[in-house]
């Protein structure tokens, strides 16, 4: 949807590629879609869901073994976005390094764009 030709719309760290490949594998899925939804103190949040069949809208973002679906309505909000897998000593999880966000709350699970 808002795509352009020859540039994915999330990148994916070579950490990222390897933790979707092995939850991919773990649980026989096809993949991992993203979203945004209405929530937390900035205003949206990020989803993460396991996905078995892609919605047909999906924008698909293939890297490295690693298949991420982006949903269509966090299309717009995430195009660019870099998707990194970061584990230490109390917590492990993704981390999106989002050019589009303009505001984050300090917990860092809330976001706002621009314009919302």
């Amino acid at each position: 949807m808002f795509s352009i030709p020859g540039k994915q719309a999330v990148k994916l760290t070579p950490a990222a590629a390897a933790q979707i490949r092995k939850l991919m594998e773990r649980d026989g899925v096809s993949g991992l879609r993203i979203g945004v939804k209405k929530g937390g103190c900035a205003g949206m949040e990020y989803t993460m869901e396991y996905v078995r069949e892609p919605d047909p809208n999906d924008e698909i973002v293939e890297q490295d073994g690693a298949r991420v679906m982006i949903a269509p309505m966090a299309q717009m909000f995430l195009f660019g976005t870099e998707i990194d897998y970061r584990t230490s000593l109390l917590e492990s999880g993704f981390h999106f390094n989002n050019p589009n966000v303009t505001e984050a709350c300090g917990c860092g699970e809330s976001i706002k764009f621009e314009g919302m």
